[in-house]
Formats: C-alpha cells, sequence, structure tokens
C-alpha cells in the first residue's frame, strides 16, 4: 500500500511534467530539449531556497518562474537568433546544468530538515482533514502525511490540467494552438507566431520545473542529476494517456497527461517490486516510447509483407 500511494504520488508530479512537454510537443510539434534542464533547474532552486529557510510555497513559485524564463530564452533564441529549435533547447539544457550548479552550491542538496510543501500537507492533513500521524489502510500501516500529499498533489494536478484546457479554449490559447498547427495561416490572421512560440515554451518550461520542485520536495533532496531523461519521462506519460483517452477532444488529451502519468508511474512501481533493476527504468521507458513511436508505422507494413508473398508465389 505504501508503495503504490508513493508511486500514484510520484506519477501525479509527474503529471506536470507531462503537461509541460503536452504544451511543446503536441501544440508546437517541437521536441523541446529545453525539458531536461528546466526540471533540474526547479528542483535546483527550490531545494536553495528551502534550505535557506524560504516559504515552501514562495520557493516553489520562483522555481516555477526559473523554468518560464528558461523556456523563453530557448523560444528567443529559435525566433529572434533563428537557431533551430532543437538545438536552441539542447544550448539552453547546457546552460542550465552550471546555473544549477551555481544555484545549489553543489551536485546534491538535502532537503530532510527543510520545511518543504509535503510538510506543509501533512500539518494542512492533520488539521483539515483530521489525518493522524499513522492509520491503517487493507492492513498496512501508511503515513497520513502521505495520504494528505496524495490529496495535495492530486488536487494540484487535476487544477492545473483544467486550467490548461480552459486556458487553450481563450482567444491566446487559440492564437497559440494555429502558431503551432498552421504558422503561415496563423499570420495571415495577423497572430505573431514568434511570441505565441515563445509564450508557449515558457509555459512549457514553467510547468516543467514546477514537477522538478515538487518531485525534489518529495524524495527529500535535490540532484544536478535529476533532470536527465525529463523529455522522455514526459513523453512516455503522454502517449500512455493517448493511448487510454485519445487526443480529441482537447480536455480529454490533457486529461491524458495526467491519467498516463499515473498509469506508467504505477506500471514503473509494479515491475521495480517485480525484480526489475532501477538501473534500468530510463533504459525501459526510452525502449517504450521508441516502441510506440515506431510500431505503429511497422504495422502496416507487416500486414502486407505476407500478401506480397503470396502474390509472388502464385505469379
Amino acid at each position: 500500500m505504501n508503495l503504490l500511494i508513493g508511486a500514484a504520488t510520484t506519477g501525479l508530479i509527474l503529471a506536470l511534467l507531462g503537461l509541460g512537454v503536452f504544451v511543446s510537443y503536441r501544440v508546437y510539434h517541437t521536441l523541446d530539449l529545453t525539458a531536461d534542464g528546466s526540471f533540474g533547474l526547479g528542483a535546483a532552486v527550490s531545494g536553495a531556497l528551502l534550505v535557506a529557510h524560504v516559504h515552501p510555497l514562495t520557493a516553489t513559485i520562483v522555481a516555477t518562474i526559473a523554468g518560464i524564463i528558461a523556456g523563453a530564452v530557448t523560444g528567443i533564441l529559435h525566433t529572434e537568433f533563428l537557431v533551430s529549435a532543437l538545438l536552441a533547447g539542447v544550448l539552453t539544457s547546457t546552460a542550465l546544468y552550471s546555473v544549477s550548479l551555481f544555484v545549489m552550491g553543489s551536485g546534491n542538496l538535502s532537503l530532510a530538515s527543510a520545511d518543504s510543501v509535503v510538510t506543509l500537507a501533512e500539518r494542512l492533513g492533520q488539521r483539515l482533514l483530521g489525518l493522524p500521524p499513522s492509520l491503517t489502510l487493507l492492513g498496512t500501516t501508511v503515513s497520513g502525511g502521505s495520504i494528505a500529499t496524495l490529496v495535495l498533489m492530486a488536487l494540484l494536478a487535476g487544477g492545473l490540467a483544467i486550467a490548461l484546457a480552459l486556458f487553450m479554449g481563450t482567444d491566446l490559447g487559440l492564437a497559440m494552438r494555429a502558431a503551432g498547427n498552421n504558422p503561415q495561416m496563423a499570420k495571415a490572421l495577423a497572430i505573431d507566431v514568434d511570441r505565441m512560440f515563445v509564450l508557449g515554451l515558457g509555459l512549457s518550461n514553467g510547468l516543467i520545473a514546477l514537477a522538478g520542485a515538487l518531485f525534489a520536495q518529495f524524495g527529500g533532496f535535490a540532484d544536478i542529476q535529476m533532470g536527465i531523461g525529463a523529455l522522455v519521462t514526459g513523453l512516455a506519460n503522454l502517449m500512455v494517456g493517448e493511448a487510454l483517452l485519445g487526443r480529441r477532444p482537447i480536455g480529454r488529451w490533457i486529461s491524458g497527461a495526467v491519467v498516463g502519468a499515473v498509469v506508467f508511474r504505477l506500471l514503473v512501481a509494479a515491475a521495480v517490486r517485480a525484480g526489475l533493476n532501477q538501473n534500468a527504468l530510463k533504459l525501459v521507458t526510452a525502449l517504450f516510447v521508441l516502441a510506440v513511436l515506431v510500431l505503429p508505422r511497422l504495422m502496416p507494413r507487416a500486414r502486407r509483407w505476407p500478401s506480397s508473398e503470396s502474390a509472388q508465389s502464385h505469379a
């Protein structure tokens, strides 16, 4: 039960990563490699501020703003200096590695003694929900704080998913979607495509940095390597959600990013419980994304192959 609650909470945190990747990959059709750097930057900024006894909410908001700035830098490199989007993401992510080191002062930062969103959730759970320090669920002793953290992350992920879906239906959101789907048509409609791209990457990396900040606080540490593979993890979350809920309408598409993150994390937890080496998790995630991308293209060829062989034999 503790493993299940921990996996679900982690999945809800990484759902924010999936929402960020959704904006860059599905709205703008761009593989934004800034994601890896932004995730680590969010963890570094929030960790450094928490160790300095800054309020957890303030630290998390500042970390989110840092991610927005990182995404905007990538967008400006692409739109103003005509650097390809892929290379701009690589450059920004590489620079963010050093920025995170400067912010933390070292490669690893412990948050065990610092106040965080997790400890804040525990106190709120005791005051508002009357949760005891520990309780029994299905015969297993569970921390009341872990239940409170799970509820808080569920509310946060669900609320941000709803907010993003509503935002995509506004004039600004529709302009961003138009700029991503058909830049030429958007320009004909007097939409500033370059500005929409910068805004989109800022929004995307803000969500990713928020995920990094919460992930560090939930884990109790911030590490310089924490952002490695964040983009691939976000893609995996997104693709699982699309397989479960589909791509239309956009509200269901965005909900899929949240559901996919939780389901994928539960599958990972089950695989680890079954004996999968944790060192292989990123390899398995990469292979999963590769399979989802490649198999739909290979299956039609596989269906045509036997029919072509039979046609040749008859000839």
